[in-house]
């Protein structure tokens, strides 16, 4: 595995984390990686989980990555940052939507969503959480939290010499493409503070 970097990306069924997760591995590979990915929609349309594992580098032989091993996790919703938080590696970084989407179970009364998620991811892990919808609703869509999230994983990992605004205009409906730069450059500015 020398070399290789672990990217896993985590939400819910209409959030884009697919979409996001399809930017981030065509841009890697644009900028010369050799890069794999496996997609897991559990129920996405519905509500479902989703979750995105991306790996790169000078040669990767598989997209599945194992516990402990992702170098970043971008969590769209907290609930899903703390389902997966076991596949962070001990040095890695959770990038965490401070953000409740309430499953059915919730909806129906029979059970409460968790509380304290972003204290006990805290405990865990080194945490930059922030509420990328409120950013993306500022900035003129709520439905761009997606690369706000993707802004700030980009600048976490340090992924530099992808042209990212070539590739976000060829992954986004042109009506779409202004607003999700603008998203995609704050989440960028919210990894540096």
């Amino acid at each position: 595995m020398n070399g290789v970097r672990n990217i896993l990306l985590a939400g819910v069924g209409g959030q884009g984390t697919i979409l996001a997760g399809k930017i981030l591995s065509e841009g890697l590979a644009e900028a010369g990686f050799d890069v794999k990915m496996s997609e897991i929609h559990g129920m996405s349309q519905r509500g479902g989980n989703v979750s995105t594992q991306i790996r790169y580098g000078d040669k990767v032989f598989s997209p599945v990555i194992a516990r402990h091993e992702a170098d970043v996790i971008a969590a769209f919703e907290k609930m899903e940052a703390l389902r997966w938080i076991e596949y962070l590696r001990p040095d890695g970084k959770l990038i965490a939507n401070d953000f409740e989407i309430y499953p059915a179970p919730v909806l129906m009364g029979a059970a409460k969503y968790p509380e304290g998620i972003l204290e006990e991811l805290s405990a865990k892990a080194d945490v930059l959480a922030f509420r990328a919808d409120e950013i993306a609703k500022e900035i003129g869509n709520r439905k761009s939290a997606n690369m706000v999230l993707l802004g700030a994983l980009v600048q976490t990992m340090g992924i530099g010499g992808v042209p990212w605004d070539e590739v976000i205009r060829e992954n986004v409906r042109a009506d779409y493409f202004e607003v999700n730069i603008k998203a995609f450059e704050e989440g960028k500015k919210r990894a540096n503070t």
